[in-house]
């Protein structure tokens, strides 16, 4: 059987970001590889140009869209592996229509952002980081000894909304230390949330009053547009924490500004509407909040993790044995 060809379309400082030497290594020991060999993404001409003796397409952020008439230029196309998460930038369900396998690594990115997740929930309750910038700009010591007086998490109800992949990693997470989880996903079998150990509600109205955080982990899907909406937000208690490690998607941010400028809520996020955040955004100078660039995921375990599981996913297809990894046209609607 001839050696399958492999196009990566990722430049070269992304590419040795998310594939280790050993990862490249296994590649080229499954496959005849063409790099894009420049510093630059590729744009949809540049792929065009080169997409059409390409079996296996290796791809990543910031990659071109496969409209059909790129596909059309490849008629030997049956993979496209995803060396990050979401590909719902990249392709439409016209891809499958072609007979073209996608897979996607955002498994990879599991743990991090679960991980980030709990971490926001510490530092919302215990905010180290106001006191490092207190003692750095030589505030008292013992006003920012009083400052420091904050809260265990293990005392806290959490709630989760969402138990997918990450939704469940925090609750597994979460339950180690015998934390009170409550759960909100219509998606959710009793028995279910039974095997998790958390208490889950049918509605998300009766679950919000008794949380003293709320985590988002949803998909993005029409119905789930300002999930957490004025009428949400008014259920929340004073004082109650949310944490966004999911999409902007799923917040009206406009209540939501305006419950932080009472001192009503608390928000820690790492994702927003407008991405890069604009310099002027009011979000940079918003009350009641910690904000993050988008980094949840992003630690080297994670980046090497991505071109583990896409390598592997080659592997899988190269060997006729099903993607681990894979995206359906059922998936694809649930991605962000």
């Amino acid at each position: 059987m001839s050696r399958k060809n492999v196009l990566v379309v990722p430049s070269v400082p992304l590419y040795k970001k998310l594939f280790s030497e050993a990862a490249d290594a296994h590649l080229l020991s499954l496959a005849n590889v063409a790099y894009n060999e420049t510093e630059a993404d590729w744009t949809g001409a540049d792929l065009a140009r080169r997409i059409a003796e390409a079996d296996i397409l290796l791809t990543s952020w910031r990659n071109p869209k496969l409209t059909p008439e790129l596909l059309d230029l490849a008629p030997r196309l049956k993979l496209v592996a995803h060396s990050a998460g979401s590909v719902k930038f990249m392709i439409d369900d016209s891809i499958f229509c072609q007979g073209i396998q996608v897979s996607t690594a955002g498994a990879a990115m599991v743990p991090p952002v679960a991980e980030t997740t709990v971490l926001l929930c510490m530092l919302m309750l215990r905010p180290v980081y106001k006191l490092d910038e207190g003692l750095r700009s030589a505030a008292p010591w013992f006003e920012m000894k009083l400052a420091g007086v904050g809260d265990e998490l293990g005392t806290k109800t959490v709630g989760i909304i969402g138990a997918g992949q990450i939704g469940k990693r925090v609750i597994k997470m979460l339950r180690a230390w015998e934390i009170d989880v409550r759960l909100f996903d219509p998606y959710i079998s009793p028995e279910q949330a039974a095997a998790m150990d958390v208490t889950a509600y049918h509605s998300l109205q009766d679950m919000l009053p008794h949380c003293d955080i709320v985590t988002l982990h949803a998909p993005v899907l029409p119905e789930t547009r300002h999930l957490m909406g004025g009428e949400e937000l008014r259920r929340m208690r004073d004082g109650t924490i949310l944490i966004n490690t999911a999409r902007a998607w799923l917040v009206d941010h406009d209540a939501l500004a305006a419950e932080l400028k009472q001192g009503r809520l608390r928000y820690a996020t790492d994702v927003f509407e407008n991405e890069p955040l604009p310099r002027d955004d009011a979000w940079r100078t918003m009350p009641n909040t910690f904000i993050l660039p988008h980094i949840a995921a992003a630690t080297r375990q994670c980046f090497h993790r991505q071109g583990d599981i896409t390598v592997a996913e080659i592997e899988r297809f190269i060997g006729g044995k099903p993607l681990q990894y894979p995206v359906t046209e059922q998936s694809l609607k649930l991605m962000a």
